[in-house]
């Protein structure tokens, strides 16, 4: 899980890169839409051993 998440925050910045900046416009849909998938991405990073 944790090398997935490493991929998806180096391919964002990547296209940060670029003229668009991509991160911020990602994290509003986050906070708007609370998609079910980061919820338990959270959950499995915090969850005790």
């Amino acid at each position: 899980m944790r090398f997935f998440c490493v991929i998806f925050l180096l391919i964002i910045s990547i296209i940060e890169i670029g003229p668009v900046p991509i991160s911020p416009l990602f994290f509003i849909w986050i906070v708007l839409f609370r998609p079910e998938w980061f919820y338990e991405l959270v959950q499995k990073i915090y969850r005790k051993n």
